[in-house]
């Protein structure tokens, strides 16, 4: 089983950051696929950005080109998500997925943390 935590959500003004990051636990994480995923209210799910398992290529929704960056540090279990210049409708719960996939298509994660929120204020 995995068991994904996110934490670093809160508060930020338009233009300013945060970074959050994901604790996973169980064994072989450096096997998993990582992703962050977003819901703001009223909408649906979106993938936000995804990293596979050796780092050698991630995926950006087009909403966030250029201004977040997706990581993870196999050693340590984690997986982040810096988050620069945030606009307003950047405000959503952000999740925290892994999948087992070596290829994994967005419908493919399965695992999933509780959330944290992110609140952008213009």
């Amino acid at each position: 089983q995995v068991q994904l935590l996110e934490s670093g959500g809160g508060l930020a003004q338009a233009g300013g950051s945060l970074r959050l990051s994901c604790a996973a636990s169980g064994r072989s994480f450096s096997y998993l696929s990582m992703a962050w995923f977003r819901q703001a209210p009223g909408k649906e799910r979106e993938a936000v950005a995804t990293i596979n398992r050796s780092c050698s290529s991630s995926y950006y929704a087009d909403s966030v080109k250029g201004r977040f960056t997706i990581s993870r540090d196999n050693t340590e279990n984690m997986v982040y998500l810096q988050m620069n210049s945030l606009k307003p409708e950047d405000t959503a719960v952000y999740f925290c997925a892994a999948s087992r996939a070596y290829l994994p298509g967005l419908s493919d994660y399965n695992y999933w943390g509780p959330g944290t929120q992110v609140t952008v204020s213009s």
